[in-house]
């Protein structure tokens, strides 16, 4: 941030009136000010003022009173989040203010000649996101939207919402049942009710997005309340309820093309979470876009992968200023320089380089421009196999000290078919549960969604219904029991499997609302199906003592709508970083056998 001229400079353009302004304390500033107010803050905790408001500047030299209102009109713009759909239009705001400053009772020379050291920067931000058209944008909803994310009517920031009266036929077709497409039906058909029912609304005029309590939202919403005039061609059928949406954004677009007298010109644009829909949009030359704001990422090479490679020349950079210590079997290194900034808590780094001994250790601590590392627990030792299991690469031993230690409760484990995720998480979690009595039992539960064709209902309990789920956990149970038996027999091998038997409870996703796991061990396979509001039911669901564990491959999702960048996996891995009880990490290697990776290669 570029720092304010000297205050002599403004003040010689100030009003007399702006002069006698009462000073106030300055509630903005980057972190760099926040530290300089700390620092020269007087005993009894006062802040120092700030002798010169802005808005004084701005307000041309107007009495105390303007000055707090036109704070209050600038605030929401920092706030908002550009980055959650880059494709969105320009801010309504920054079209507001150039308005308000050329008021004809504001003396030209107090307020244009000397700009605020605070906006000063700002003025080509403005300029730059205000060159396309200046004018918030009208997005026309499908209704698979409102069914994918109910809340997804304050997610558009400024711009302005357009319901066809066939979306809310179709919603009305969609609020029967127990789905979780029906309890969004619900809740969306809720939300539109408390819009619609407050005071001083008006449909004709558009509703008011924020009188429900979402500031976020700065747009309105506006329902079709008269026919509209569209022409479709003959090829698409005109009864289906997908081309009467088509139809309304073409009228739409015909009708905002230009300015009209007590309406200015908008854009309009579809969203949609149906390819195809889209696809016919844009054959019709209509604008259209996919739902942004349930994705985590953008892309799924961006996930951020918990391991970092140090640069080989570390050491060396490093040498004057690092510090070591031992404590117990783990040593400790204090670092510092430019590397610290892009590192997490949890995270794991590691130097290998030839003729050089290796180091894996994770960041357990980051204060002000230092970070410590912790070496790790070799796992792929024979002395410290986990239940009979050692760690056969380098990203199975991370994620084996992130299973192991009793201080994370949160695990989330990413990667291929083969890479030896649910073996790795069985495993620890037997030996926590019946060595170290750490847990009680194993609760195991996944994402029931079908590969292929659904075989029907089944039948039997819960658990009984959830067994051709668990084909993996019985594969991996056969390989763990049969390498303790320890040559004990048939009849050792039967107890043995009795015994982990007991300890394992598998339980089905559909009955986890209201529950509470104390001190449970819960793994979650396949959770790259789940959506996100479903991951966070899940992960509520903790109680004191108890670890949960996430497993999935990112490039194996079923589930219909989601995506790499919107799956409850992807979300968790990202909310979670950096929590200093909670870990991530991509296993990267299979070690299945070689067809199998064979195959994840071509295949």
């Amino acid at each position: 941030m570029p720092l304010p001229p000297a205050p002599t400079k403004r003040a010689a353009l100030l009003s007399p009136d702006a002069h006698d302004a009462p000073a106030r304390s300055s509630h903005r500033g980057s972190r760099r000010s926040g530290e300089s107010r700390a620092d020269s803050a007087s005993p009894s905790g006062s802040q120092p003022l700030e002798l010169f408001d802005r808005n004084t500047a701005e307000a041309a030299g107007g009495s105390g009173e303007a000055a707090p209102s036109a704070r209050g009109r600038s605030k929401p713009a920092p706030s908002r989040n550009p980055e959650r759909n880059p494709e969105r239009g320009n801010d309504r705001n920054h079209e507001q203010r150039p308005a308000a400053r050329g008021e004809p009772e504001a003396p030209p020379a107090v307020y244009v000649p000397a700009p605020s050291p605070v906006a000063a920067p700002q003025v080509p931000t403005r300029s730059k996101r205000a060159k396309s058209n200046g004018a918030a944008k009208l997005f026309v909803l499908d209704t698979n939207v409102l069914l994918h994310d109910p809340m997804c009517l304050f997610r558009f920031e400024e711009h302005d919402i357009f319901l066809p009266m066939i979306v809310l036929e179709e919603l009305d077709g969609h609020k029967k049942g127990t789905t979780e497409v029906a309890r969004n039906g619900r809740q969306t058909s809720r939300t539109l009710d408390a819009l619609a029912g407050t005071q001083d609304a008006d449909i004709a005029k558009g509703l008011k997005l924020d009188t429900t309590g979402h500031r976020e939202a700065g747009g309105k919403l506006f329902f079709q309340t008269e026919p509209l005039d569209y022409s479709l061609p003959v090829s698409l059928p005109q009864g289906k309820a997908d081309n009467q949406i088509l139809g309304v954004v073409q009228a739409l677009r015909d009708l905002y093309a230009k300015d009209q007298p007590g309406r200015a010109k908008q854009e309009v644009v579809l969203v949609s979470k149906d390819i195809n829909m889209r696809v016919k949009a844009r054959a019709l030359g209509l604008a259209a876009d996919d739902y942004q704001n349930d994705k985590t990422l953008e892309d799924g090479d961006l996930l951020y992968a918990g391991s970092l490679a140090l640069p080989p020349d570390f050491w060396t950079r490093q040498s004057k200023t690092v510090e070591s210590w031992q404590s117990g079997s783990n040593t400790f290194y204090r670092v510092s320089g430019p590397l610290v900034p892009n590192l997490y808590i949890n995270q794991f780094v590691y130097f290998e380089a030839p003729g050089e001994p290796s180091m894996y250790a994770r960041v357990t601590e980051i204060r002000d421009k230092t970070a410590v590392f912790k070496t790790l627990k070799d796992y792929s030792s024979g002395k410290n196999a986990v239940w009979g299991v050692n760690t056969r690469n380098r990203e199975q031993n991370f994620a084996m000290n992130l299973l192991m230690d009793p201080e994370v409760d949160f695990v989330t484990l990413t990667g291929t078919a083969g890479t030896g995720k649910t073996l790795m998480a069985l495993a620890s979690g037997l030996t926590q549960v019946l060595d170290d009595r750490r847990y009680t039992e194993i609760i195991m539960t996944r994402a029931t969604v079908s590969v292929g064709e659904d075989i029907g209902f089944l039948p039997g309990t819960e658990e009984e219904k959830m067994g051709p789920w668990m084909g993996a956990l019985d594969d991996n149970l056969e390989f763990l029991a049969k390498g303790d038996g320890g040559g004990a027999g048939e009849w050792g091998r039967a107890a043995t499997n009795e015994l982990i038997r007991s300890r394992i409870k598998v339980k089905s996703m559909n009955f986890m609302r209201g529950r509470t796991f104390l001190n449970k061990y819960v793994i979650i396979d396949e959770a790259q199906n789940l959506t996100p509001k479903q991951m966070k039911t899940l992960i509520t669901r903790a109680g004191p003592g108890t670890k949960i564990i996430c497993m999935g491959n990112l490039a194996q999702i079923d589930t219909p709508y989601l995506t790499e960048g919107s799956s409850g996996l992807t979300f968790a891995v990202d909310k979670f970083k950096g929590w200093p009880h909670g870990g991530h990490i991509t296993l990267a290697r299979g070690e299945r056998s070689r067809l199998a990776d064979f195959a994840s290669d071509v295949l």
